[in-house]
């Protein structure tokens, strides 16, 4: 009987260029909050709504929010795509302040009563956990959670985020 050393396995065999793994120490943001964001034109005025909404935002994110720790703006989808953002916020008080101040209000007021030809979602993702969405608009099954859940109506205790958020960890605990 020969005795042979073990081959190393293929996968952890020195390569010429390793990658570089890293990962991200968020100790310091034990509440943090991300939220993606998101705006399609659904008909031609549409686009015109979106153009307009840019360059508010972008100020608003130039006035440095409380607690808003970084914006990035993206584009989900690919068809027709959704034009939206991501941010992180220190925790979802400083979140939910801001989206109850001027000018966030004002934008939010005046979005419902005309959408402009646009379709709008949000998804709020906890680092305690939970999550809670809304959409304005969007057909089902078209973005993010709507793509994997049943579309509920956003009424009574559906209405807040922050109550959607609540109901969503107790029944994520119940599973």
């Amino acid at each position: 009987m020969v005795l042979r050393a073990a081959q190393e396995p293929s996968y952890s065999r020195a390569v010429a260029d390793p990658a570089k793994r890293t990962t991200v120490d968020l100790s310091n943001y034990p509440d943090l909050v991300v939220i993606y964001l998101g705006m399609r034109a659904e008909e031609p005025r549409g686009e015109e709504t979106v153009e307009r909404l840019g360059p508010l935002i972008r100020a608003s994110v130039d006035a440095q929010p409380e607690g808003l720790l970084l914006h990035e703006e993206v584009v989900f989808g690919h068809e027709r795509p959704y034009f939206g953002m991501r941010q992180y916020w220190r925790d979802f008080d400083a979140l939910e302040a801001w989206a109850r101040s001027l000018p966030h209000k004002s934008w939010w007021t005046d979005y419902l009563r005309d959408r402009g030809g646009t379709s709008f979602w949000h998804e709020t993702y906890f680092r305690r956990g939970g999550i809670e969405s809304a959409f304005v608009d969007v057909d089902d099954d078209t973005i993010g959670l709507t793509r994997i859940g049943p579309s509920v109506r956003s009424e009574g205790p559906m209405f807040s985020a922050r109550l959607r958020a609540e109901k969503d960890r107790e029944t994520a605990g119940k599973g």
